[in-house]
């Protein structure tokens, strides 16, 4: 590894009254060598390729700039105006590795960043009184808003952001000094952040802000970060079980590793913002603002210790209430994440229909159980053989194969899997970055099961997931039911370098009907509501993600023609849903989530953002009672009667462990130990305990009901009375309308 240079000068700030140093990071020559040596990597080995031009560089100035300033928080509009002598010389830079301008423009922000940040706190601890009955509004949306023209401009900016960050403390139970000792803390942890950053991060900064320009998945990574890889930060050994990235200074929630400690607890969601970590019996650390590195080494630890995590929720407005999430750390366990069945029961008319639902996580392999030869080894496809085999003897009139929350995994079990369900044939195409396609590997055996099938995928379906639903939907064999799927059709490797590793795109994943799966991902046959918004999960929403196009498509048989059925399906549907439903209450509720979600305008007045809370609150609780009342449920007097009985219910699907205090559960879910028993049907035998450990064995959580599996069930059941029940598509409707 070759040796990190890092000089602190020592500067006085001229446009602030406040005296300090201010550190000035500057890099050895060698790094011009190894700019050059990526760049010309990139161009060689990229499956897009990029014209390096004056456009090319002008996108560049301007992505570097975004990253490193992401708020337009710290650099001011003079700033911008200097920088601009480079944007249309960028690209010439790049060719002799002259990396000057990465780091002056990265020195200015700096320079603001610190000389701001001990501005935030000096006011703080002064006299200065925040107007919490403001008139005003705050601009969520950076889009909306430009660099601050100078010093005054940004220093007013600032200022609303810290009455901001007071009202968001105060909504939380923070009393007005503790809120203001919050916040200095909150900011002298971000100095401490940014006096931690030295040469090598500059250098991948700049060097990712034009990697990125060719697709969101090719990156850099030092040799401090290239132990982590994969940038998402996947916190799957003895962590939560989650990835993560930085997005405007707040740690977000890519995705919930299936089997993982965080998705056994079921509380944290893709999209939640992560804002403080704490562990066990120590406060809560605010991480706003933090490296990524930094707040995934904080969520780290023992297995079977306890993380909790201060989160803001996605299904939320920006108002700013947060609430706590606590974890207790393990490993992802390959037996819990591995594919599950389960059986669900709808009435139909008075005949019961039993369908089988296969759930598939991930798409995992034991490749060094295969490798030697254990005849044993775990896997998608084996795993799920199984489930059909014990499917079939339990007589299920179909199967519901769920893909949601599925990111993926081995692209050799993806085609297996879906060999289970097709006759011999090609499954997936790949086009490398020298435009040579060809096909990985192909369904080789009779399928095993031929019944009635469908597919429910989401919004979080990716990858190799989306390569099974593609080759499904292209057969003819299942409709697709859900959301549209993430989109990454691309493939990557990792190259080492003279420092650090490479990780770049070369090919791209097509269906066997041509289509990419990139960017669009498969589109479902019939289309649920979702709980996340497109725009802002997804390939699509990366602004240089590679595009969707096509290649030639490959001779298949097409084995069903659902595609007849599918109008009629659709307004069987329609008029189902359109009645007094769960699935029709998740459509009212996602719908709400979003109209409060999509508000850019953020009021700096304490009162008013209560009151916007409380209609959030009481809105939900409409839609909550109207759902209770279709069903002859009795309503909930307030919020806090249903936030206690979701607890209970939470508390419900927990699984119980040999081990686990049922006074740690019953904390955890703010519920009492006798609803815990309750809510779990424990016998006596079960609360044999010393003091109030659990002695017995590991308890599986239920089911519990699924509006979207049981509106899928419900399309399944029409598709089995269309093709083997004896019924006209002209009659479906009347059919499912009796219900």
């Amino acid at each position: 590894m070759n040796k990190i240079f890092f000089t602190i000068l020592i500067t006085i700030c001229t446009e602030n009254a406040i005296g300090y140093v201010s550190p000035r990071i500057s890099f050895e020559k060698e790094y011009k060598e190894l700019y050059v040596e990526i760049v010309e990597k990139l161009q060689d080995r990229h499956y897009k390729g990029a014209i390096i031009n004056d456009i090319f560089s002008k996108n560049y100035f301007t992505n570097y700039l975004e990253n490193i300033d992401p708020n337009k928080a710290f650099l001011l509009k003079k700033d911008i105006d200097e920088f601009k002598k480079w944007q249309y010389s960028l690209d010439d830079l790049m060719i002799s590795g002259d990396i000057t301008p990465g780091y002056e423009i990265y020195n200015r922000l700096l320079n603001r960043a610190i000389s701001q940040l001990h501005y935030n706190i000096e006011l703080l601890e002064s006299d200065f009184i925040f107007d919490l009955e403001s008139p005003s509004f705050f601009v969520t949306d950076v889009k909306k808003r430009d660099w601050p023209k100078n010093l005054d401009a940004a220093r007013q900016h600032w200022r609303d952001i810290l009455t901001d960050g007071m009202i968001r403390l105060l909504l939380n139970d923070k009393k007005p000094l503790d809120a203001r000792a919050a916040l200095i803390k909150r900011y002298k942890n971000q100095i401490k952040q940014y006096l931690q950053r030295n040469s090598q991060d500059v250098f991948q900064q700049y060097v990712n802000s034009f990697a990125e320009l060719y697709d969101p998945h090719t990156a850099y990574y030092s040799p401090r970060n290239s132990e982590n890889f994969q940038i998402n930060m996947s916190l799957s050994l003895e962590g939560i079980g989650a990835e993560l990235r930085t997005e405007d200074d707040y740690t977000k929630v890519i995705r919930v590793i299936p089997g993982g400690p965080a998705d056994l607890q079921g509380i944290l969601q893709a999209e939640d913002q992560i804002i403080g970590v704490g562990q066990q019996e120590t406060p809560i650390v605010d991480v706003i603002g933090w490296r990524i590195d930094n707040v995934v080494n904080l969520i780290r630890g023992p297995k079977g210790s306890l993380v909790r995590l201060q989160v803001i929720p996605a299904r939320t407005d920006h108002s700013g209430a947060s609430k706590i999430i606590e974890i207790t750390r393990d490993k992802v366990k390959l037996e819990e994440k591995s594919a599950q069945k389960h059986i669900i029961k709808i009435n139909r008319n008075g005949d019961i229909f039993r369908l089988g639902v296969l759930d598939i996580p991930a798409f995992y392999m034991d490749f060094e159980a295969f490798k030697e030869r254990d005849p044993n080894y775990k896997s998608t496809t084996r795993d799920v053989r199984n489930l059909l085999k014990e499917l079939e003897k339990e007589k299920v009139d179909g199967i519901v194969l769920d893909l949601r929350n599925n990111g993926g995994g081995s692209l050799r079990e993806a085609i297996n899997l879906t060999d289970l369900f097709i006759d011999p044939g090609p499954v997936v195409q790949i086009r490398d970055a020298r435009r040579r396609t060809y096909q990985p590997g192909k369904a080789l055996y009779k399928s095993e099961y031929t019944g009635p099938l469908i597919v429910v995928t989401n919004r979080l379906s990716a990858s190799a997931s989306e390569i099974t639903a593609g080759a499904l939907q292209d057969y003819g064999r299942a409709l697709i039911v859900g959301s549209q799927t993430f989109g990454k059709g691309t493939v990557q490797d990792v190259t080492p370098l003279t420092t650090g590793q490479l990780k770049v795109t070369n090919a791209k994943f097509y269906r066997i009907s041509g289509d990419s799966t990139q960017h669009r991902g498969v589109w479902p046959d019939i289309i649920f509501p979702s709980s996340f918004d497109p725009e802002e999960v997804g390939e699509s929403h990366r602004e240089t993600a590679l595009p969707w196009d096509r290649v030639s498509s490959v001779r298949h048989k097409v084995s069903g023609n659902l595609k007849q059925y599918l109008r009629f399906l659709q307004k069987s549907h329609e008029v189902r849903v359109s009645s007094g439903s769960d699935f029709g209450h998740l459509k009212k509720q996602l719908s709400l989530d979003r109209e409060w979600r999509d508000q850019d305008l953020l009021s700096l007045s304490l009162e008013a953002r209560r009151e916007q809370i409380q209609k959030l609150e009481s809105a939900q609780l409409f839609l909550e009672n109207n759902r209770r009342n279709e069903l002859k449920l009795p309503p909930y007097a307030t919020i806090d009667a249903w936030n206690q009985a979701e607890n209970i219910k939470n508390a419900k699907t927990h699984v119980i462990e040999k081990g686990d205090s049922l006074s740690l559960i019953a904390s955890r879910y703010k519920v009492s130990i006798p609803q815990i028993i309750e809510a779990n049907s424990m016998t006596a035998e079960d609360k044999l305990a010393i003091g109030d450990t659990l002695k017995l064995g590991k308890k599986k959580s239920i089911f519990e009901p699924d509006p979207i599996l049981e509106e899928a069930g419900q399309i399944l059941i029409d598709q089995i009375l269309l093709q083997s029940k004896g019924i006209k598509p002209q009659q479906l409707f009347s059919v499912s309308v009796r219900q």
